[in-house]
């Protein structure tokens, strides 16, 4: 049986993005007592974000002993294809990683024990704990920004599927359409994702935008191009989402991402795109995310709790909030 915390005790959260790192040393309620902000290094090559992750969590680790505070677990959200069980990151293009046993490393160059979990069931793990999906057992999270990808939890469990879990932005919803990254065609990222309204509006126009958010501007002034992009990701994300509701039957689904930051303009004609695609199907709420970027870092934390046997009393106003005692 796990030994019970004590007030100092706390976890060491580390959610580790394609271009910057998001950490916090978190107590009992998911408060943060310290966070930290570092770039990945990612164009430095695979062992430079190995390092980098390493000395990130060691920075935390000695923020929190100077703050009195004992650390009794650690935990990395990473993106990718990531095999927590196993502690194993099987794939991240990004990040140029195959097969890494980054839990064991990470444990052995800390001398802590660490727990791998994957970015975005991190996300959801949270938004399930102390986010949008509080109380609710069966729904799915869905991130929307330079790429798509989902957080499915059933009966109150998050699906991992060996790793190979919830990769809803490689679901094709055009066959005859763009080429994806990922070998395939008319993928759902090559359509609805930030970085392909962008690059659709610009294509179109010849003129340059410098993402989703000044599409969604020039959706709000009427922008005819503007208007059609918008449309074609908005009924392309709903396809996506009603093969969701089929299959899974989620309660709700939780959108969240930087393409959420626009509010009704996403998630009011998506309602009724997903409403006109379902018939027998049970009807989920689609909400918006509540913990925004704080998310993997705050899931991370939970995963920590998790592996030493305690689970937080967050109260989701209060969790994720800074004190005073932060780190640089």
């Amino acid at each position: 049986m796990p030994d019970q915390p004590v007030p100092a005790d706390c976890v060491i959260a580390l959610d580790v993005g394609g271009t910057t790192m998001k950490g916090a040393v978190l107590d009992r309620t998911l408060t943060p007592l310290a966070t930290l902000h570092r770039p990945t290094s990612r164009h430095a090559g695979p062992d430079a974000v190995v390092a980098a992750i390493t000395a990130a969590l060691s920075g935390l680790t000695d923020r929190a002993t100077a703050l009195g505070r004992t650390v009794r677990q650690a935990a990395a959200a990473v993106p990718g294809i990531v095999d927590e069980t196993a502690g194993l990151a099987l794939h991240a293009a990004n990040l140029g990683w195959s097969n890494l046993p980054l839990a064991q490393h990470l444990t052995e160059a800390l001398g802590l024990p660490v727990v791998l979990g994957h970015d975005v069931r991190a996300g959801g793990l949270a938004e399930c704990r102390v986010g949008a999906a509080r109380g609710i057992t069966d729904f799915v999270f869905v991130p929307v920004g330079t790429g798509i990808a989902a957080a499915v939890v059933c009966d109150g469990r998050p699906l991992r599927g060996l790793g190979h879990a919830g990769e809803l932005g490689h679901v094709v919803v055009d066959p005859k359409g763009r080429p994806c990254a990922c070998g395939s065609w008319g993928c759902l990222e090559t359509v609805a994702s930030a970085a392909a309204i962008a690059a659709a509006y610009t294509e179109r126009t010849g003129h340059h935008v410098y993402g989703a958010a000044e599409v969604a501007k020039r959706v709000t002034r009427r922008d005819p191009v503007a208007v059609a992009v918008w449309n074609e990701a908005v009924q392309a994300l709903a396809s996506a989402l009603a093969v969701v509701s089929t299959v899974l039957a989620p309660e709700r689904i939780v959108v969240g991402g930087g393409l959420a930051e626009a509010g009704n303009l996403l998630l009011a004609p998506l309602r009724t795109h997903l409403e006109e695609r379902l018939t027998f199907q049970l009807r989920p709420s689609v909400v918006p995310a509540e913990l925004g970027d704080r998310a993997g870092c705050l899931g991370a934390g939970l995963l920590a709790w998790q592996a030493v046997g305690h689970e937080p009393s967050a109260v989701s106003g209060r969790a994720g909030q800074r004190s005073e005692a932060m780190a640089p």
